[in-house]
């Protein structure tokens, strides 16, 4: 066993036995590379990740390849999900030196000095496509540095300076609200109207567009997101991107029609598309609400830890091969379907058309149920019914296969993103039950993840190495389920933990000089840059959520720090966003708010009333932010003690920004001039 062994991460322990001497990030490593100037290899991958698991499988545990890498190298394994502060900065390395996006497993070669100057991505054991045998590249790239010290120097003086360029922006002013428009015509003319979604193959849901389209429908009334929202939402749903049997979505497509995944599960994807579905299936869309509640039932059976909190993510393989463990032929189908479901599940899924994936059928809707219901000349309920019992039949006997691997470590970021996404899905379909696995979720992380005033951004039961501390986008997102869960049930210990992660965002990652928040505190480990990060990914940029936020919360308490802190992050941010648009759109949803602060409604009452209350609220104004305070809450700030409740009824108070108009009494009237935008 190597050094990894007693590593936090189950993705560092999977390489626990491997012949390289591995270390993990840390001192000792660097340490060593110094004393003996020697290169770095630093290899990026994650536990769920096919082609890190054939790259190891191939190469690290190979004696021969091994012996090369511990001669020539002093070699580093790290898990991006752990530490994707180390991610993010070698990822836009990659694409600066090799001129094309990055991926897992990332493969850079660093000087002793940390800087990178030679990186890829998977490289083959033997040359193949196009690719040299990952021997042959070690020894050509350790030769390379030997030989000209010089050039690598100039070269890795020329990076600096361009990751000093894109990770420190120097700002201008706050867009104009105009640029909305540009990303929306931007949105339009990468809409894939056939298939849904957004670009080309390889298709990924990217929550934060979708966030963006359903905001800007509800805030906004556009007719046009909300058919671009619902028919991304559509698609998914029915393709093979959605797990049809046990619930919940896989990372991405690798085709145009969401109908082959690529089949790993992670959390960071499922929280924000539970809400996004919730809220569809409150509006009476019921193959949304069936999505959100086959996604909850895989997210309890799955994926919650015996804290309370959910883990990071299932494997794409089992018995070594990608996908095995939900893929199907018919004959089994059909043995374990009664005829009348059978004659259903066999349409709908396609079982009697030729194989998708692999000679095997991966399930997605090739024909949707109403469609067969008719063939069939049978109810659309009927249809509904047997797809169903189908369902729980397939999944009963999948339960028995070899399970693919679950990477068990708890990220305060990722649980914080699903926290949201309950909460939202809790008040959308009036489930207190998920409001209950939500709470249980926030309470476990501020047990295991929060010591001493700092977050730290994984935790594992057991681990014998020191947590690694957490990042921007962990406290934006664990402020934004806090107020999420606020906006579900009032809890006054939670407004404290709220105003306790504000403070945190600004003392430790705010830029009092030019603006925005830094993605690393100020007391963060020394890495070669300290980046400013406002472009979304896979997740919203954390520097978009915490400007969305520091607003909510702003104009809730009437604190105009935050809201200047919201306002420089948009002025730092200003000429990206107009450059780019499209690629920054949880930004955009904070300009939105900057110019045109959404409804906010502080309402007081007692048990039912509030719920009725809110009911009819969500009703005429979609974007109002509604905070039901109860009549025996306590320990209010100052800005909410002076909303006194009244006896026999709710009372309402309408804001807009930090102007609050007089109590209502009547929640009807309250609608009507939410709906006039009064």
């Amino acid at each position: 066993m190597n050094r990894l062994a007693g590593a936090s991460s189950p993705y560092l322990q999977q390489h626990a036995d491997n012949p390289v001497d591995w270390y993990p990030w840390g001192e000792e490593a660097l340490e060593r590379a110094r004393a003996e100037g020697r290169p770095i290899l630093l290899s990026i991958g994650y536990s769920a990740c096919h082609w890190c698991h054939v790259m190891a499988h191939e190469s690290f545990e190979d004696p021969a390849t091994a012996e090369v890498m511990n001669r020539r190298y002093v070699n580093i394994k790290v898990d991006r999900e752990e530490r994707p502060d180390l991610d993010r900065i070698y990822q836009n390395a990659h694409m600066l030196l090799a001129q094309r996006p990055g991926g897992w497993p990332l493969t850079v070669f660093l000087t002793p000095d940390q800087v990178p100057f030679f990186a890829g991505t998977y490289f083959p054991n033997t040359p193949r496509h196009g690719l040299p045998s990952f021997v042959d590249l070690l020894n050509r790239v350790a030769d390379f540095l030997a030989e000209h010290p010089e050039e690598i120097r100039r070269q890795n003086d020329s990076l600096q300076q361009a990751l000093t360029r894109i990770y420190n922006p120097e700002g201008g002013s706050i867009p104009a609200l105009s640029v909305v428009d540009k990303a929306r015509a931007e949105l339009a003319q990468s809409f894939d109207a056939e298939h849904g979604g957004f670009g080309d193959a390889p298709k990924f849901p990217h929550p934060a567009s979708l966030d963006w389209l359903a905001w800007h429908a509800a805030r906004h009334g556009d007719g046009e997101s909300r058919r671009m929202l619902d028919a991304t939402l559509d698609a998914m749903a029915a393709g093979g991107l959605f797990d049809q049997v046990g619930g919940g979505f896989c990372r991405y497509s690798v085709d145009t029609r969401w109908m082959i995944p690529h089949f790993e599960k992670m959390l960071y994807d499922n929280g924000p598309l539970l809400g996004l579905y919730a809220e569809r299936g409150a509006r009476g869309d019921a193959r949304s609400r069936r999505v959100a509640e086959q996604t909850v039932a895989w997210l309890e059976r799955e994926m919650r830890d015996a804290s309370g909190a959910f883990c990071s993510s299932l494997d794409a393989d089992s018995e070594g091969e990608e996908g095995r463990f939900y893929v199907w032929d018919p004959e089994t189908v059909e043995s374990l379907l009664t005829a009348e479901e059978w004659a259903v599940a066999a349409r709908v899924w396609g079982l009697q058309g030729p194989p998708n994936f692999e000679g095997r059928w991966h399930l997605h809707e090739v024909v949707p149920p109403d469609i067969v219901a008719d063939a069939l000349e049978i109810a659309p309920e009927e249809a509904a019914a047997r797809l169903d019992r189908a369902r729980e039949r397939l999944l009963e006997a999948r339960e028995q296969r070899v399970r693919p691997h679950r990477d068990d470590k708890l990220l305060a970021g990722w649980n914080a993103l699903m926290i949201t996404g309950l909460a939202r899905a809790a008040r959308a379909l009036d489930r207190p039950d998920w409001l209950v696995l939500a709470q249980d979720a926030m309470a476990a992380v501020r047990r295991l993840h929060w010591h001493d005033g700092r977050l730290y951004a994984s935790y594992r039961e057991g681990a014998s190495s020191a947590m690694p501390r957490a990042c921007l986008d962990d406290y934006a997102a664990l402020l934004e389920a806090t107020l999420a869960l606020l906006e579900t049930e009032w809890d006054s210990e939670l407004l404290d933990w709220a105003v306790t992660l504000a403070g945190a965002l600004m003392e430790d990652f705010h830029d009092d000089a030019g603006g925005g928040f830094f993605y690393t505190a100020r007391d963060h480990e020394t890495l070669i840059q300290r980046p400013k990060v406002y472009s979304d990914d896979a997740m919203a940029a954390g520097n978009g959520i915490a400007a969305q936020c520091l607003i909510r919360l702003g104009h809730l308490l009437a604190e105009p720090r935050y809201l200047e802190a919201a306002e420089g992050t948009l002025a730092n941010a200003g000429p990206m966003i107009e450059q780019a648009p499209m690629g920054h759109m949880s930004l955009l949803v904070a300009l939105d708010m900057h110019y045109h602060a959404p409804p906010l409604v502080v309402l007081r009452g007692q048990g039912e009333v509030l719920a009725d209350a809110r009911r009819t609220i969500a009703a005429a104004d979609g974007a109002a932010r509604v905070f039901p305070v109860p009549d025996d809450a306590r320990d209010l700030p100052d800005a909410l003690a002076g909303k006194a409740p009244r006896e026999g009824g709710p009372r309402a108070w309408l804001c807009r920004g930090l102007h609050c108009e007089p109590p209502v009494d009547d929640p009807a009237t309250l609608a009507a001039r939410l709906a006039a935008g009064e």
